[in-house]
């Protein structure tokens, strides 16, 4: 589904239709300023899912440059380094 497409003065104009649209949809709003596109209006909830989703790949995108690199270690390796840092997290 295309995001809908409103003119900047229905933000102004007819703000609760636009969060409800946003909100019900789960699909962005286009704002448009003189007929060009300008913002995107879109629910709370779907940016958080968003920014998470990008900071998954983010870090799925570094993850795949250390094994391509060769920065990696044995998988108990890591799991004792994580066990040492908790304990002293504890005992400190």
């Amino acid at each position: 589904m295309e995001p809908a497409i409103r003119p900047s003065a229905d933000l102004r104009n007819h703000y609760n239709e636009i969060s409800k649209q946003c909100k019900e949809s789960r699909n962005a709003v286009i704002i448009t300023v003189n007929g060009r596109g300008d913002t995107a209006v879109l629910g709370l909830q779907d940016y958080y899912q968003m920014k998470s989703e990008l900071e998954l790949l983010r870090t799925l995108a570094e993850a795949e440059d250390d094994v391509k690199n060769g920065r990696v270690a044995p998988m108990q390796d890591s799991i004792d380094n994580l066990r040492a840092s908790l304990l002293e997290r504890k005992n400190g």
